[in-house]
């Protein structure tokens, strides 16, 4: 348990403090904001470390609801939008302006331009506690991480037994003909002396990883033309690089594998449809083409992405984040933490995304053990994945795609709430 100090007096009233020192490692930490509370919790796993008051965006300004990280850290800072107003021990969540600093007035009520005000001491404490990459959830209420277990969830690859002359490259001994036989060769060691074994010393153990972010969501017209553009390659057509842009070289691609194909194509007057991805994904021995996407990050910037299958697409998945607290590497196992936020998707997005209900996936039953069960990450991918993974790892799953806020320089940052 950890201890905790609470300052009864003046600004610090409405605020509890845990020792910088006390907290475990920055990388397993998530920060918690409530606008229906005005309060902020940290979390290390299920435990609260550090509690604070604060002040979100008032009307006109909201402060966006949805899953951050820190992009960047500055113990003193002036806003480059608002008459250069000081923003001490400021973490920036968005590129657009969106920050948690320190404030002289934080009233417990909305009262900002949009960020996250904190008490002075709170803001400097919370500033030493911190990394980049820490994640940041803002939503109207309290949200709580829960542990789940689920095996759609990413787990440390098993342990392979230790080889003997591991620096060597072994290869299996076969005949030159099946009719020559194997000789082997034996050695009498029963008037041998045993060797002398000296110990070796164990190495010492690799300093963590960098944890990954990923996001599994719906694929948008981007991850389509990425697969055309892959597949196309792959059967000889020159489609460019893989992109997810359509280029000249693109469309010339595309033109030409539909010439080759005039029946199926006569009544598709579409450049990029659903038809054309069938039967590229048919002309490259794939089967079925995939309607969902997973990406991974890794410091800020992109490592990979791959398909993934997402069952009864009509039903929405709802936004939910999870973070890997702990990770034992021996026994295979991996501790996650799971929260839902809550989903606001427009009747415009969900004509876009082909969602017919939103409300069965979100308010009835398990909503994030309904929404993992859906989702068909293929082995290889999963095998890549599971060889990344390390504490403070996060994924993320929504339908609403990459988002505006996410680019360069940022983990996967979903609004669900402008």
């Amino acid at each position: 348990m950890f201890s905790r100090l609470v300052f009864g007096l003046g600004l610090l009233s409405a605020t509890a403090l845990v020792h910088p020192a006390l907290a475990a490692d920055a990388r397993t930490l998530q920060i918690i904001v409530s606008k229906d509370k005005q309060s902020l919790a940290v979390y290390d796993g299920t435990e609260v470390v550090a509690t604070s008051k604060v002040s979100t965006g008032k009307d006109g300004h909201t402060t966006p609801s949805g899953i951050f990280s820190v992009l960047e850290k500055q113990k003193y800072h002036e806003s480059n939008l608002y008459s250069a107003a000081p923003m001490p021990f400021m973490q920036r969540l968005t590129w657009s302006g969106i920050a948690l600093h320190e404030s002289n007035s934080v009233p417990r009520y909305p009262a900002s331009h949009g960020c996250v005000r904190m008490p002075g001491a709170f803001a400097k404490m919370l500033y030493g506690m911190t990394d980049l990459s820490v994640p940041v959830i803002i939503s109207d209420g309290e949200l709580v991480p829960r542990p789940i277990d689920h095996p759609t969830l990413f787990r440390p690859d098993t342990p392979t037994p230790m080889q003997l002359l591991s620096d060597v490259e072994l290869r299996p001994s076969m005949p030159d003909s099946p009719e020559k036989p194997v000789q082997v060769a034996m050695n009498d060691t029963a008037a041998m002396p045993m060797p002398t074994v000296t110990p070796i010393a164990a190495p010492e153990p690799e300093s963590p990883s960098e944890p990954i972010s990923m996001l599994v969501t719906r694929r948008t017209l981007r991850e389509t033309v990425i697969d055309i553009q892959t597949l196309l390659n792959q059967l000889g057509f020159s489609a460019g690089d893989p992109d997810g842009l359509l280029g000249p070289s693109t469309v010339q691609a595309i033109k030409a594998f539909k010439t080759l194909r005039p029946a199926e194509f006569a009544a598709d007057r579409s450049l990029v449809s659903d038809t054309l991805l069938r039967e590229v994904y048919a002309a490259a021995g794939k089967g079925e083409p995939p309607n969902g996407v997973i990406m991974v990050r890794q410091a800020f910037k992109p490592l990979f992405e791959a398909p993934v299958t997402i069952a009864d697409p009509g039903l929405a998945l709802g936004t939910h984040f999870f973070t890997l607290h702990a990770v034992d590497e021996n026994a295979g196992t991996a501790d996650w933490l799971g929260l839902t936020l809550e989903n606001n998707l427009s009747r415009e997005t969900m004509k876009r995304l082909g969602i017919t209900n939103q409300e069965s996936s979100i308010i009835t039953g398990k909503p994030i053990a309904r929404s993992l069960s859906r989702i068909t990450i293929p082995d290889e991918t999963r095998r890549k994945i599971d060889a990344l993974i390390a504490p403070g790892s996060t994924l993320t799953i929504s339908d609403t795609g990459l988002g505006t806020e996410t680019g360069q320089g940022t983990d996967f940052i979903t609004i669900t709430r402008s």
